[in-house]
């Protein structure tokens, strides 16, 4: 007998889902991933500009930042 997993299954996310859930700018998404601070952008289709990121990458930066209070 197998058993199913019952992950999500991780789903491409454009910028304004990426903006909700960062909670951070375009601009300051941008220059952090430039810096390697910030999960990188994925193009959609060939010779396209459209982009977006993998919502699994998004939750675990978001995981990794931490509170400052």
């Amino acid at each position: 007998m197998s058993t199913s997993n019952l992950t999500t299954p991780d789903r491409i996310i454009r910028e304004a889902e990426r903006k909700t859930i960062t909670s951070i700018s375009r601009t300051t998404a941008w220059s952090l991933e430039r810096k390697g601070l910030f999960p990188k952008r994925r193009q959609l289709y060939p010779e396209s500009n459209s982009v977006g990121w993998l919502l699994s990458e998004l939750n675990d930066w978001v995981a990794s930042r931490q509170a400052i209070n």
